[in-house]
């Protein structure tokens, strides 16, 4: 078993880490620390302690230390300490010690990867934090224990997978090299769901909607409490939704759909048009308002350069499924009608959206808009593994995210699954 993945088995090397009598190294000459101290991560920090040396015996062990406890964020504790033994010179080791701080730090403070990198589009704010201010002070002040400690998320949901991670990790140690195969994906799924964690932000909006679109569900938060939770339809695999944030900014009432040109294909001839109540406009195939709308009844617009968004859907047997991974790219929210309300009356603009629900133009119903007077945040997030209702749920990786996660964390491969898309209506 690959040691970035059993961890546990190493934790007993921390009592290495016990604060050592000896004196300190001699301190190192700013030249010779400006030459070892290349990497520019490094800069702020030696610039900040003009140029001196940071690394004493009690407080390079206080690193250690921290650094011993990777296990609980799923994290390899061998990526940020090997480093320090191949320094050849006390100058060379102050700026090693320096950079494993540092890239601990950031792993705990807003992941060890970069999800941009790893698939694109993702625009889901990411914590930012002077992490080099930050270490120097704790080094400073003799607080490093507290500060690693307060950099990773405090939530339940964060400490229950943690704890889970643990207990797996420790299950497959003590297999002594012959883990279940179920053991080792468990605990990889919860290293990547930690990582997932630590790239957001700790202080979401207090009144937002995060949609889970591993589980293809989604929560309602208002002013920090949850409000409403509900099931959805997402993106089938090959046409993924991706990671985005995007606000909520207006209703649209019977709303018409533009059909987009990767969709025209799917669209039959006249006859299939004529019976979808759709027609040709500019060039392009809309279809008309009306309770057969793809988009059904509701459009909840979102500001964003992917063309994501929340809507409603004459298909409402998808809900009732285990699997809703089915649209081609867009969120379809159940009772999207009574969600519409909900938001409406929330925003104070209930009464307006009633009068956009009842407007007709000729007999017919016309597309009408409601914009919101304080747009809300929507993240659309991808979680395989997460608490709900104080419980650890793990979910089938439905468009193989988590190996491209756990590639990039340099966690044990499995061969890549193809996406594998399920047909099915033509909505968005």
């Amino acid at each position: 078993m690959r040691a970035n993945i059993l961890v546990a088995a190493t934790l007993v090397a921390l009592a290495g880490c016990v604060v050592e009598q000896e004196q300190a190294p001699a301190p190192a000459g700013a030249a010779e620390l400006r030459a070892a101290a290349s990497d520019p991560r490094l800069a702020p920090l030696y610039e900040a302690r003009g140029w001196r040396t940071a690394w004493a015996t009690q407080s390079e062990a206080a690193l250690r230390a921290a650094i011993g406890d990777a296990e609980r964020h799923g994290l390899d504790k061998a990526v940020f300490l090997d480093p320090i033994e191949a320094a050849a010179t006390p100058a060379a080791r102050d700026a090693a010690l320096s950079l494993a701080a540092l890239a601990y730090a950031e792993a705990l403070a807003r992941g060890r990867t970069d999800p941009a990198r790893i698939r694109a589009p993702y625009t889901v704010p990411r914590p930012s934090a002077d992490l080099a201010a930050g270490l120097n002070a704790a080094i400073e002040s003799g607080g490093l224990a507290r500060w690693f400690a307060g950099l990773p998320p405090q939530g339940e949901d964060y400490r229950l997978l943690s704890e889970a991670f643990v207990a797996a990790n420790r299950q497959i140690a003590a297999a002594q090299g012959r883990p279940p195969p179920a053991l080792i994906e468990r605990a990889r799924t919860l290293a990547v769901n930690l990582e997932r964690r630590r790239w957001l932000e700790r202080a979401p909006p207090e009144t937002r909607i995060d949609v889970n679109t591993g589980a293809a569900t989604l929560g309602y938060w208002r002013e920090g409490a949850l409000a409403d939770t509900r099931r959805v339809v997402v993106g089938e695999p090959g046409r993924e939704t991706p990671e985005l944030a995007s606000p909520l900014y207006r209703l649209a009432a019977n709303p018409t759909w533009t059909v987009p040109r990767s969709i025209e294909s799917e669209v039959g001839g006249e006859a299939y048009m004529r019976r979808n109540n759709m027609e040709r406009r500019d060039g392009w195939i809309v279809q008309r308002s009306g309770p057969r709308n793809s988009l059904g009844l509701v459009k909840f617009d979102m500001q964003n350069d992917e063309g994501i968004y929340l809507h409603d859907t004459p298909a409402k047997a998808l809900f009732a499924q285990a699997d809703r991974h089915a649209s081609h790219g867009c969120v379809r929210v159940a009772d999207a009608l009574g969600f519409a309300a909900m938001i409406a009356r929330d925003q104070g603009v209930l009464d307006q959206w009633e009068r956009a629900r009842a407007t007709r133009e000729g007999g017919e119903p016309r597309e009408t808009f409601v914009p919101l007077p304080r747009p809300i945040p929507v993240r659309l997030l991808y979680h395989t593994a997460f608490v709900e209702r104080g419980r650890l749920v793990i979910v089938p990786d439905a468009y193989g995210w988590d190996d491209l996660v756990a590639e990039a964390l340099g966690l044990p491969s499995r061969p890549r699954r193809a996406p594998r898309p399920r047909g099915g209506d033509i909505g968005p």
